[in-house]
């Protein structure tokens, strides 16, 4: 039985930005990086989703800190 590989968070970030571009299909993708094609799918939901985060985080911290 095979164990499960994990990935780096810049891996997951370098493949889930690879999907944005669209430049290769998500199967083109999967086959280079040897990941499946959902998992690519799930990658760049997840990094589309928390995008706006990086933008609020810094406001959120800035203001307590002011307070």
């Amino acid at each position: 039985m095979r164990k499960r590989r994990n990935h780096s968070p810049e891996f997951k970030a370098k493949v889930a930005m690879e999907a944005i571009s669209g430049t290769k299909t998500l199967q083109e993708i999967a086959a280079d990086h040897a990941v499946h094609p959902i998992q690519v799918s799930q990658w760049k939901k997840q990094l589309l989703e928390g995008a706006s985060d990086l933008f609020t985080r810094g406001k959120k911290t800035q203001a307590s800190d002011e307070s």
